[in-house]
This record gives structure tokens, sequence and C-alpha cells, in this order.
């Protein structure tokens, strides 16, 4: 059998097969494929350039700001040895609290708190109180604490009126003597003090706390001090004035401190009446601010002298050359006379609209206000 012929297409064996493929490359070349090449754009290569730049610009800031969004500012917590009280109002919620230990650099973000809360399901076991933690306190002990409730030694109330003394003599009483008044009262003696955590202070300069020791019943933790007990007090009175519009006080250019010394007088001046409350405070308005008769800007309260002397005052007494006598000394006294209740703070923030202007004197008897216009009216009233 002879060999099969090998046939090839590669290497153009012979004339025919060459002649094939010349024809065909010279008519390739002669075609038009400018319809299927890619079309060239009309945009300057630069304006590409910086599109895809500003592209990623917003790319780095969108990641800036959500890294930025993530951090939560560095606070810098309470040291080991130092002491926090915070006070949980009834019904206050996780976020609320959280707040506060933040405030009271407890904890370093309210989320983490509340997250924590949500964690242990702990939502709805947090107790109203005061509470005093140490720094260095962790997240669970606080939430353990908060929710086994305050734990107290002791009850300690401070009626509505009370002097700093008397708020003294019933921490002493409180306490079983371990804090005794005197050292009560040293510790409350300089506003000053305390002025950096409780900014409604400022105005107070270097005067004692009297007047902002707020009015109220406290649990006292077996391991209480009069600093804890100070700031709880002052924690209160934060919280019952934060919803307080301050603004018809300083329009006649009262400080907080100004406005809490005018309402301990309407606390010893007045009754429990709103009504009677808001007229009283707009009597000693009147009686402050006018210049010229019938007060002349003397309150004329024998409440301050009161203060003063310890009992009732007599004639002579109020009208004698001291301190708190707002009958030969015009304005307000020296420093407030009581704790004021959030009544009399609320009046002093907004006396009875009709009385301003109008009314300079009254009189109490038989349980009954009587406001006079004019000092014959008033003499009238109880002749």
């Amino acid at each position: 059998m002879s060999p099969r012929r090998q046939v090839t297409y590669s290497r153009r064996p012979n004339h025919a097969a060459r002649s094939a493929h010349a024809r065909g490359d010279r008519m390739f070349r002669t075609y038009d494929t400018s319809y299927i090449q890619p079309k060239r754009s009309n945009v300057p290569h630069y304006v590409f350039l910086a599109v895809l730049a500003l592209l990623g610009i917003g790319i780095l800031w969108f990641v800036g700001s959500s890294v930025a969004s993530c951090v939560s500012p560095k606070v810098e917590l309470l040291a080991e040895g130092q002491q926090a009280t915070i006070t949980v109002n009834e019904g206050a919620s996780a976020n609320t609290v959280g707040s506060a230990l933040v405030d009271a650099k407890l904890v370093g973000s309210s989320k983490e708190f509340t997250e924590r809360v949500k964690d242990l399901d702990a939502g709805f076991d947090l107790k109203p109180g005061t509470y005093t933690f140490a720094g260095g306190a962790t997240v669970d002990d606080i939430i353990a604490a908060l929710r086994n409730g305050p734990v107290s030694d002791a009850v300690l109330t401070i009626p509505e009126g009370y002097r700093l003394t008397e708020i003294a003599s019933a921490v002493e009483s409180a306490t079983s003597g371990r804090i005794n008044a005197d050292s009560f009262k040293q510790a409350a003696s300089d506003a000053s003090v305390y002025a950096g955590d409780y900014g409604f202070l400022k105005s107070a300069g270097t005067n004692s706390l009297e007047g902002f020791l707020f009015p109220k019943t406290y649990d006292v933790a077996a391991d209480a001090t009069a600093d804890s007990l100070i700031r709880a007090m002052l924690t209160q009175f934060q919280t019952e004035t934060a919803g307080l519009d301050w603004s018809y006080p300083e329009s006649q250019g009262l400080s907080v401190y100004d406005t809490v010394n005018l309402a301990s007088i309407v606390e010893k001046e007045s009754s429990g009446d709103e009504t009677v409350r808001a007229q009283v405070a707009a009597v000693f308005y009147n009686r402050l601010t006018t210049k010229g008769e019938p007060s002349n800007g003397y309150l004329q309260s024998d409440a301050t002298t009161a203060y003063e002397v310890g009992h009732d005052p007599s004639a002579d007494e109020v009208h004698a050359n001291s301190p708190y006598s707002t009958y030969t000394n015009a304005g307000l006294p020296p420093t407030p006379i009581c704790s004021p209740s959030i009544e009399c703070l609320q009046a002093v923030c907004s006396p009875n609209k009709d009385a301003l202007g109008k009314y300079y004197f009254f009189y109490f008897q038989n349980d009954k206000y009587t406001f006079s216009e004019t000092y014959d009216e008033h003499k009238a009233a109880f002749s």
C-alpha cells in the first residue's frame, strides 16, 4: 500500500493556493472597518481625571465621617477615692440615668450604660433614690446597685423653709451624731467649692449654701458624708428647677442667687396657696423695684430679721440697724433666709401679673390674705 499523501493548509504548497491567499489579503486590506472601531471621547483626559479625584475625595470624606461618628469623645472618669452622687427619679429611663452617670463622670458614655442594661434585661428594675458611687465602679456594679435600690442607714427629711442650721441639726439627728451639725455647716459654708459641678451656684460666690439645700426626704447611706449629702441636695435642686423659666427675675436684674434669696422670703411670708404665693411675690417685686413712695426699694419683711435674731422679732428689732433688717436696708438681705420650696421658686419666676405694679401691702389674719394698694388701705385691713 502506498503511503498516504500528507495535506497541509499553512505552507501554501502549490501555485493555486498561493494565488488565492494573495487575493484574499489584498481584499482584506481594502475593507472599511471604521464602523466597528471604538469611538474616541471628545472629553479631555484631564476632566476625566478630575472627576476621578473628586470621587476619591468623596469616598474618603464619607469613610472619615463614618469613623468619626462611631468614636465617642473621651470622658475623664472619676478617680478612685472620689465619690459622686446621682438621684434617680421615679420612672426615669435608662437613657436618663445613663446621662446622669456621664455627667457625674462615672461612666464613659450613656450608650455603654444603656446597652449593658439591655443585655441584663434590667430596664424596669432601676429603683428611684439617691445613690453615691465611688470612682472606678464598673458598669455592672452600678447597675447592680440601681437594681437593689438605695442602701439607707437612715432617712433624712428636710421640710420646706428650713434654715441651714436646722438642716445641719437634722443631719446630725438622722446619722445619730456620726455627721455632726458643725461639720455639716462647715462643709456647706462656701458655695464656690461646689460651683464647678453645679453651675447655678456661680452667682452665689463664697456665700454659704443657704437656700440651695433642697427640701426633700433623702435616704442616708451608712457611709454617707457631709459632702455626699450636700451633693444629693444640690442635685435635687438641679433636678427640681430644671423646668423653671428664670427670664422674669433676670429681666428685673436678679441673678439665680438673688432669685433664690427672694423666694426664701416668699416661703416665710406666704401660705401654701399657689395664688397667694404668686401675689406675695408680686408685692415684693413692687417694693424692690420702686424707687419712690410707697416702698422706695425697701422689702419691709419681718422674716429677714427673724432669720437673724432667731425668733419672732419685735418692732425695735425689725427697725434696728442690722444687715438683715429690710426696713433699714433697701434691697435684698445678704443671703437667702431658708430653703424655699419649688412652689415659691415658681412664684418668684412667675409672679401674679395683675398684682405687679398694683399691690404694695398684704396682711394675714384668720387664714386669709388681704392685699392693698396704699398704706391707708393696709391699716384699715387690720384695724
